[in-house]
């Protein structure tokens, strides 16, 4: 799990906040972008409030904003601490959150802004990609009982010894997620530039559709196969607390997409949705002795590099050599540089292949559990397109296919019409 299950506490829900319930908004980069969109943020929560409900906004830095502080910092220097990153990146939230509590009040309403620390998100000590140990949301609750649309800087939170960090990218998501739990919020909205979770990204499969309701389960291996629209380690929490949240657009008031614990209704639909991830790489070592150790010596050095790896695939042995066979992202590659070369030296393996111009197309359905044929349908579709197989992983509700990148976004058409999500 993304957080520390053990030491993550729950502040129960404090009833005489409101009458009504307490929602929870997020609003991404884009949806506080400038000036006006700030400014439509912030009627959007003032209406929320005044539908009678208590209101907690979490906002992201707006857009641009912190790939243009990363760039500040690399001129400035090119090893800075992760300590110092954090305190930079930090303000990016923090400038949304005043404006966005300036807004509010400009129209009338009363507001307040609370940094991560003020909101009272206690993190481990992991700068930029910290993970939440226990929320007391005391502040946040007294705001609320002052009848003040709270609103708190997404991404960030403090350590027990009051160090600033930071979440990680898409980190906003996971501030809004956990605060709904520790709050015991009735509704949280991730609220963002798209209408909802789509069968496929609309602009690789023109036919795709939103879905209305998706399992944690699907979400997750969604996010983690290439899905840009939720932050994986968000997903892993709302299951872990069963935090049910809506994703949806912020520019208009059309209903999103549901994302909940999955109900024996949703088996009915096989394949819920298809992801695709480019800019992968393959590395291929081949003659690896087949003895016992090799494959840990292999991967538990590119472990103490920090690379993180996807697909793997060992060949059936012969003559007591296999190939192993893996992916990860192609930009990675450049940190393996000889390091593999040595290791396979070392264990007396012969060449190591790199490959960029990889791509990876993930079908997920929770659906696959109770039917069968779905790997068989994937791969008819992609052989009548002639689009070549190169690696396959699986898993209970995915099955994940490696082709070259100019192909994934054929097989991607392909399997959507296979499945019978286009949009008719």
């Amino acid at each position: 799990m993304s957080e520390n299950s053990s030491a993550f506490s729950l502040q129960p829900p404090v009833s005489s906040v409101a009458s009504s319930g307490i929602i929870v908004q997020k609003y991404g980069g884009t949806s506080v972008a400038n000036p006006e969109r700030i400014k439509h943020v912030a009627r959007r929560l003032l209406e929320t409030q005044q539908e009678g409900n208590s209101v907690v906004g979490v906002v992201s830095a707006m857009s641009g904003v912190t790939d243009g502080l990363i760039q500040l910092s690399k001129q400035i220097s090119t090893t800075p601490t992760s300590r110092e990153m954090d305190v930079l990146l930090a303000t990016g939230e923090q400038t949304s959150m005043a404006l966005t509590a300036m807004a509010i009040e400009a129209l009338g309403g009363k507001a307040v802004s609370l940094t991560g620390a003020q909101a009272g998100i206690v993190t481990n000590e992991l700068h930029t990609k910290a993970k939440i140990h226990h929320i007391t949301p005391q502040q946040i609750e007294k705001h609320l009982k002052q009848g003040k649309v709270v609103i708190v800087a997404g991404f960030q939170g403090e350590t027990e010894e009051g160090e600033i960090t930071t979440l990680g990218r898409g980190g906003s998501d996971l501030t809004a997620i956990a605060l709904a739990s520790a709050l015991g919020a009735d509704a949280c909205q991730i609220l963002t530039d798209v209408d909802g979770v789509y069968t496929c990204d609309p602009r690789i499969v023109p036919k795709a559709q939103k879905i209305e309701v998706i399992s944690y389960d699907e979400m997750l291996e969604m996010a983690g196969s290439g899905s840009k629209v939720m932050q994986s380690r968000s997903v892993e929490f709302a299951k872990k607390y069963s935090v049910s949240f809506e994703v949806c657009n912020s520019f208009n008031t059309q209903p999103g997409t549901i994302v909940k614990e999955e109900s024996p209704c949703m088996e009915q639909v096989v394949v819920r949705g298809i992801s695709v991830e480019r800019n992968q790489a393959k590395v291929t070592i081949t003659n690896v002795p087949d003895r016992p150790g090799c494959a840990a010596r292999i991967f538990g050095a590119i472990a103490e590099a920090q690379l993180n790896i996807d697909v793997i695939v060992q060949d059936v042995s012969a003559n007591g050599t296999t190939n192993i066979s893996f992916t990860l992202y192609r930009d990675d590659l450049e940190k393996i540089g000889t390091m593999l070369d040595c290791v396979a030296q070392e264990i007396g393996a012969g060449a190591v292949r790199k490959e960029g111009g990889i791509g990876k197309l993930s079908v997920v359905g929770i659906g696959m559990r109770t039917h069968s044929g779905v790997a068989a349908k994937l791969f008819e579709a992609l052989a009548r397109g002639g689009v070549n197989i190169q690696m396959i992983s699986t898993s209970e509700i995915k099955i994940a296919v490696i082709v070259d990148e100019a192909d994934v976004v054929l097989a991607a058409q392909l399997a959507h019409t296979a499945f019978g999500l286009d949009r008719s």
